[in-house]
This record gives structure tokens, sequence and C-alpha cells, in this order.
């Protein structure tokens, strides 16, 4: 069992860090969203995707050894959650107060993360309205603008007026 738990918590160091590279990346993307850099964000996003994809492999492991946990203590892998298996180590001090802090910095690291991807949304979302926007001006530019010519039930017929300028007779 003590193999298992020093596995475990590697397993959650290796994914604390990983996370941590994640929210650096996340730090950097930020300005990259802010200066509207579209190549530099592709870059950015597949160093994303490989942290990712590190995170997954983590993670099966992770589901491994508490499968593995799980017949050793004869419990559900449900039950052992990190907070359960702090319980269960009240005899060894040690690995105790490591599990908890491992769980308190992956909290933290993940609060970070989470805050930081939130106000990245909020500035993806307003360069997206101004985008919108752009596009609507240039749009209404290019566009003349409607008569106010009715139909026999008062309906504006949208008719616009000719782009050569004034249509004048002589």
């Amino acid at each position: 069992m003590a193999s298992l738990m020093e596995d475990f918590m590697s397993i959650l160091e290796e994914e604390n860090g990983e996370y941590q590279r994640l929210t650096e990346l996340s730090h950097e993307k930020r300005q990259i969203i802010i200066d509207g850099d579209i190549p530099a964000l592709e870059a950015i996003t597949e160093r994303e995707q490989e942290v990712t994809s590190r995170l997954v492999n983590l993670e099966n492991k992770r589901n491994e050894v508490v499968g593995d946990m799980s017949i050793v203590l004869s419990k559900k892998p449900e039950e052992l959650t990190i907070t359960n298996m702090i319980a269960f180590l009240n005899k060894q001090p040690g690995e105790q107060s490591r599990l908890a802090d491992l769980r308190d910095r992956l909290r933290q690291t993940l609060k970070e993360m989470a805050d930081i991807n939130k106000q990245n949304e909020v500035l993806l979302q307003q360069s997206m309205e101004m985008v919108e926007f752009d596009l609507t001006l240039f749009r209404s530019m290019r566009q003349a603008p409607t008569t106010a010519n009715y139909d026999k039930r008062a309906n504006n017929t949208g008719d616009l007026l000719g782009s050569g300028g004034f249509d004048a007779k002589q």
C-alpha cells in the first residue's frame, strides 16, 4: 500500500506541475489575445494541447493507481477521494501532511488557472464583438442608404439609392 500511495502522490505532483505549465501558458495567451496575434495564438494553443495530452496520460495513471488502492483497501474507487485518503493515513502523519499539502497546492493551481481562463474567455468574447462590429461597419460603408419609399400597405420597400451619386434628370 505504501508504494501505491507513493505512486499516487508522485502522479499528483506531476499533475500539479502540468497544471502550472497550463497556467503559465494562459498568462501568455492573455497578452496574445490583447495583441490580436493570431499566429501566436495558434502556436500557444498547440503547446496547450501537448500539456493537456500529458495531463490525460497522468489522469489515466492516477485512475489505475486508485483502482489498485481500492482493491487493497476493499473500497470503491469513488470513495477514494484525496480527502478520504488523508483520513485513512491518520497513522502515518508524514504521508498525511504531504498529501494534504499536495491537495492544497493542486486546489490553488486549479483556482488560479480557472481565474485566468475566465479572464481570457472575457477577452476573447470582447475581441469577437469587436470583429463583428468592424464587419458590420465595413458592410454598411459599402451599402447605399435605403430610400423612404413605401408600398400600398405602408411597408418600407427597402429600395436602395444608386451608388453612382446623384440620379438627376437633365
